[in-house]
């Protein structure tokens, strides 16, 4: 589990495709302190798993299904990314819950300051967007962030500068695409009201596809 507090900007040293997979090599300094083969370091909100390590570099293997739901498939050498080490049990809980299990991409499509604050606007799938409220999280390439605003193409964060210095959303533009991945609260709730299962329900009502009131009522809600 992550909290979207990224902890340092790291660079993509070498990119190795293979029909359906990549390994990527990023140089790293502070997520590389304590770090152990199997650990879990998310790349751009992404969780990936060291598989080697040495010399200020570790390796990481990236399957099929994260090539196709992320921005990793566009990585090459050079190019910056977001780290964060998978949260200590005492740490500081400072973003939200972030499995690093990306739902989608979502395309930049306007950026503009608003006195020392900067707005994005990112256009993201239905898919992605059902579950974007405002006030609610969401995680924008590893980053935590607030939403400002939603419609129902898109959705807007307000950054400050802090944010633009520490991450990569400084370097972004419009065009550019950016893992999303939205509060896992709101996705557990919708499967729990679309299903409507209760184990101390009977058939009848586990069939009936949903939560009532009548349901709610006769459970003491």
């Amino acid at each position: 589990m992550f909290t979207g507090i990224v902890e340092e900007i790291g660079t993509i040293e070498e990119v190795r495709r293979g029909q359906h997979s990549a390994v990527l090599k990023i140089r790293a300094a502070k997520v590389l302190e304590d770090v152990h083969i199997g650990d879990s370091i998310a790349v751009n909100g992404v969780c990936l798993t060291v598989t080697s390590f040495g010399g200020n570099v570790f390796s990481a293997d990236v399957m099929h299904e994260t090539l196709e739901r992320s921005s990793l498939a566009g990585m090459t050498k050079g190019r910056h990314v977001n780290l964060e080490r998978a949260m200590a049990a005492d740490g500081r809980f400072g973003g939200h819950i972030v499995a690093g299990h990306v739902d989608g991409t979502g395309t930049i499509t306007g950026i503009r300051k608003d006195d020392t604050a900067v707005w994005f606007t990112i256009q993201a799938p239905p898919e992605v967007m059902r579950y974007i409220v405002e006030k609610g999280s969401i995680t924008i390439d590893g980053i935590s962030l607030t939403v400002a605003a939603v419609s129902k193409t898109d959705f807007s964060v307000s950054t400050i500068p802090h944010t633009l210095a520490v991450t990569t959303l400084g370097e972004k533009k419009a065009g550019d695409t950016v893992n999303l991945e939205n509060d896992i609260v709101g996705k557990y709730v919708e499967k729990f009201v679309l299903e409507g299962y209760d184990s101390r329900a009977s058939s009848t009502e586990k069939d009936s596809g949903g939560i009532t009131r009548e349901f709610l009522g006769k459970y003491g809600f």
